[in-house]
């Protein structure tokens, strides 16, 4: 009788799929670098399958409140898609200079958009203790730029029965009709960016970042990818080449990107953004981004980005502790380029 080994589990199955890919765009150092940068984009652009958006910049004003002596808030909420509105905060410091740098301030999985201004959900304004340096708008302001906080499909307010997070459902549903729950969240986005530039003139349009934890990380990734407005991206606890995160340790399915692996890897995606300013964020006990993995990753992307002749445009913050943002770190690496 024929000894047999022990048959794979489902998932053994994928994982050894997934260890003998080879992305057909895998970038190539000895290549071309804006040959491969078109054909990485061509192939991003029918995955993800960003809807288009308006771009007329609506946008409708709920409040606007200055009893904070840090910042001015104004609550809007601005169309992303024909008749589809993303609400939204905007925070700008009390003294404020001509024209601000805005960050676009991005959360993950959570209550929402309101944590970035460490705050109960929306309608309570009640002041909360937010952990792992999440409370990006806030942080923002400090320094001196503008900052905006944006619900994203799926979470807070945005959620299908808010302000639970119901991504699973929609990401779903987004593929049904031939999209992706990331790409709505691109669109989305995107639109954020027309409705503060039509409305708001003393945002500085040549000097918007973006940045997000987890989830919000992934997106700010993604949206650097397409918009070529995000001037500086910093995405935290997010960045991982999708075989060794996503492919082996469960995330949430409004991150997925069917079929991605055929054609690239997320440090693939970096040509995208390169040669504009990258941050990558990671902590070292992140149960989500293998750091090792992480690291590896980031290797691929200073090679491109050294293909791309803007070698000190990227940068890895370390932190010592799991799924977080290291805000005093990653600050410093930000205002070097905003």
């Amino acid at each position: 009788m024929t000894n047999l080994s022990k048959p794979f589990t489902p998932r053994e199955l994928h994982h050894r799929l997934l260890d003998g890919i080879k992305p057909s765009l895998a970038f190539d150092t000895q290549k071309n670098f804006y040959e491969q940068k078109n054909a990485l984009k061509s192939a991003l652009e029918e995955l993800v399958r960003v809807p288009k958006r308006t771009e007329r910049g609506k946008i409708v004003v709920e409040y606007t409140d200055t009893s904070d002596n840090r910042f001015d808030e104004i609550r809007f909420r601005f169309e992303s898609e024909e008749n589809f509105f993303v609400p939204a905060h905007l925070l700008l410091p009390k003294t404020r200079k001509e024209k601000l740098p805005l960050v676009i301030c991005l959360q993950g999985h959570s209550p929402g958009m309101h944590v970035s201004l460490a705050r109960e959900p929306y309608p309570s304004k009640k002041r909360i203790v937010v952990e792992g340096d999440r409370d990006f708008c806030l942080q923002a302001v400090k320094r001196g730029y503008a900052a905006l906080a944006v619900e994203q499909r799926g979470f807070g307010e945005l959620g299908y029965n808010a302000p639970d997070n119901d991504c699973h459902v929609l990401a779903w549903q987004a593929a049904l009709v031939g999209r992706t729950l990331i790409g709505e969240r691109v669109c989305d986005i995107s639109s954020a960016i027309d409705a503060v530039l039509s409305n708001f003139p003393i945002i500085d349009p040549m000097r918007i970042g973006a940045t997000g934890n987890s989830g919000g990380g992934t997106a700010s990734y993604f949206v650097a990818c397409f918009d070529q407005r995000i001037k500086v991206c910093m995405p935290s606890s997010s960045f991982c080449n999708f075989a060794d995160a996503w492919g082996k340790i469960y995330h949430c399915d409004c991150g997925y990107v069917p079929r991605i692996l055929e054609y690239m890897e997320m440090s693939d995606m970096s040509a995208l953004i390169a040669p504009r300013p990258l941050i990558i964020v990671n902590g070292k006990l992140d149960h989500l981004q293998p750091f090792t993995a992480a690291q590896s990753a980031f290797q691929k992307v200073k090679e491109i980005y050294e293909a791309a002749n803007s070698k000190d445009n990227c940068t890895m913050v370390v932190g010592n502790e799991g799924h977080r943002f290291y805000a005093e770190l990653a600050w410093k690496e930000f205002e070097k380029f905003i």
